[in-house]
């Protein structure tokens, strides 16, 4: 009888530490979960709203269409051309120097660089614009890439959400990372070389897609908004100098 219940006993014991064991792995899989989601948040978002339907008729004329409102992102991020010619003493001209600038994103860069560096300041308004320019250069993008069939506007949000919180330069920014953050994207650069090639590949059998079955098929559509959003969060730690939080290597 004794015998029993020492053999009843120890085998609710072992009941007991097994279920104590698998509510521990039950814990840390959760907190491995929540440490996980932590790790892939990141200040720049990007999303764009999926359309199930979309018009193959503006899907064949896409370069055509989107021409008028390229022209004007042109202008507004295009630098200005000097031209140097050099004469000689007889009046024929020797030589024709061209310089091109900047542009008015290197140009915003450069000074948000120097105001960090020296000053540990980002004025808001300047920001705004850049960030705001940086919307409308998107919107042109994902219309060309046949993403959306929303012609792009040049103030609405549309249907997609981009976006970066305004930092505080003084306790958000180290003020000589502007210097090397440019450097230390390299590696992005280098794998979203390669992404873009894919996204134009899958851009041209979307195209197929869309004429065919009136749709992007879904897993292609995610592939290259998730090209899109990885090219958007090194631009806003290299150049729009936003965060110094380093980009993640994802697509999500």
């Amino acid at each position: 009888m004794i015998k029993g219940r020492s053999k009843s006993c120890r085998k609710a014991l072992r009941i007991s530490h097994s279920t104590n064991i698998f509510s521990s792995l039950g814990d840390l899989h959760r907190h491995l979960g929540r440490n996980s989601m932590n790790q892939t948040t990141y200040p720049a978002s990007l999303e764009l709203n999926y359309q199930d339907k979309l018009s193959r008729v503006t899907t064949i004329f896409r370069l055509i269409l989107v021409i008028p409102i390229a022209i004007i992102l042109g202008i507004l991020t295009s630098g200005s051309d000097s031209i140097f010619t050099t004469v000689d003493q007889d009046g024929e001209i020797v030589s024709t120097t061209t310089n091109a600038g900047a542009g008015i994103a290197g140009s915003l860069f450069l000074v948000t660089l120097l105001l960090i560096l020296f000053r540990k300041k980002y004025p808001k308004w300047w920001f705004d614009f850049y960030l705001a320019l940086t919307r409308f250069a998107t919107r042109v993008a994902v219309y060309v890439l046949l993403l959306t069939d929303k012609y792009p506007s040049t103030d609405e949000e549309q249907n997609l959400h981009l976006d970066v919180p305004y930092p505080d330069a003084q306790t958000d920014l180290k003020r000589g990372m502007p210097l090397v953050k440019w450097f230390l994207a390299i590696p992005h650069y280098f794998i979203l070389f390669f992404l873009f090639i894919a996204a134009l590949v899958v851009t041209v059998i979307g195209w197929f897609a869309i004429v065919i079955v009136g749709r992007y098929p879904r897993g292609l559509f995610d592939f290259v908004v998730g090209v899109v959003r990885w090219s958007w969060r090194v631009q806003a730690y290299a150049f729009l100098l936003a965060t110094d939080k380093y980009p993640p290597f994802s697509l999500r």
